[in-house]
């Protein structure tokens, strides 16, 4: 009898084990009825994306895309502050400063993850409540869903820490209506609850309170088709009256910034900012001033080209573009600035636009060879 018990007091201690190791990993992938759910579970790093996780999800989605059982595909972020706050910018820093094989990896692994959800041929729905910035717009703006809450805070920030809006960005980004795409990847400016919808970044606007039950109704959607998937999400979409009356933060400046981001070089927007004088164009001169002078420049030119790009293509520019980021200055020196120190000044060299010369932007664009990213 004292036996039996023993071996009963093992297996438990080691059913609590297992339990605690799994809501320990850093990325939870489970299957309920027809849906496959990948829960990213850093809550503390407002589930940053570092490469483990990258490396996980990546053959998951790519299984689940197979398998004849699993119908659609959710992801979400765990601890109701973050879907995913970016990409795990400070192991990369690390790892740049001591020149670790880390940068090739983590770009790499990232973005044949954004071009895997791209070109899922089942239904991916991503729930974006909460911050979703860099890396977490990444896993989810590529989707065939994305549903947005009143918590959602969207930016692409990347050109305030010598980065260029990654993660696809060049290929999303100026298929947005208007000029909004170039605004939001130069300045950084970021879009809350249903702006994030009337942007056409998400699909759907629901209460984050009722995600559980969404994500219920999802999971019992027998052998769910686009059509079926997307008739639930309506149907939330419609009963939700949050913000229903605001208007889009950005409609009394679309005329603006129409004209304003159509400028061909950094330098004429810039002049057609302080030309213009409004306040709004005065906000926005402000931002971008604080920006990464390189950076800027990177940016207007992969979105420029992006625009006409497949995603893959996209998707190869801005990894040549990562590595190019990781042998300058900028990219250190603003981590620094903004998540290291904390001081928020950073010293980008070169320091003014002008110094940007048109040959080193080319030279980031340049094919790697037998380095370049392959999909």
């Amino acid at each position: 009898r004292l036996k039996s018990l023993n071996r009963l007091q093992i297996i438990l201690q080691h059913l609590k084990m297992s339990k605690q190791t799994d809501s320990a990993a850093e990325v939870l992938l489970e299957k309920k009825g027809g849906a496959g759910i990948i829960t990213l579970n850093r809550p503390k790093a407002l589930n940053a994306l570092n490469l483990s996780m990258i490396q996980q999800i990546y053959p998951q989605i790519k299984t689940w895309e197979q398998d004849p059982e699993t119908f659609l595909i959710i992801i979400k972020g765990a601890g109701g502050k973050a879907f995913c706050a970016g990409g795990d910018i400070r192991a990369i820093t690390e790892a740049g400063k001591v020149g670790d094989k880390l940068l090739q990896d983590f770009f790499r692994g990232e973005y044949r993850l954004n071009n895997a959800i791209g070109t899922c041929k089942k239904p991916y729905v991503a729930l974006i409540d909460g911050i979703t910035m860099g890396g977490g717009v990444g896993v989810s703006v590529h989707g065939h869903f994305r549903v947005a809450t009143e918590k959602t805070l969207f930016a692409m920030p990347e050109t305030a820490i010598g980065l260029f809006p990654d993660v696809g960005g060049g290929y999303f980004l100026p298929r947005l209506s208007g000029k909004i795409g170039y605004f939001l990847g130069l300045t950084g400016f970021r879009l809350k609850g249903r702006d994030v919808l009337k942007a056409g970044i998400a699909t759907h606007f629901v209460e984050s309170e009722k995600l559980p039950a969404l994500e219920k109704d999802l999971i019992a959607l027998k052998s769910p088709s686009k059509e079926k998937i997307a008739d639930l999400l309506n149907s939330y979409h419609m009963k939700c009256t949050v913000d229903q009356e605001k208007e889009f933060v950005l409609d009394e400046h679309m005329e603006k910034i129409n004209s304003l981001f159509s400028a061909n070089s950094m330098e004429e927007i810039v002049k057609k900012l302080k030309q213009d004088g409004s306040p709004f164009a005065m906000k926005q001169l402000e931002a971008i001033n604080k920006m990464s002078p390189t950076s800027l420049k990177l940016t207007l030119r992969q979105l420029r080209e992006g625009a006409s790009m497949s995603l893959q293509d996209v998707l190869r520019m801005e990894y040549r573009l990562s590595q190019a980021c990781m042998k300058g200055h900028d990219f250190y020196e603003g981590v620094r600035a903004v998540l290291i120190d904390k001081d928020q000044s950073p010293k980008w060299k070169p320091a003014a636009l002008e110094e940007v010369s048109d040959e080193f932007v080319d030279n980031c664009f340049k094919p790697l060879g037998n380095d370049d990213l392959k999909l």
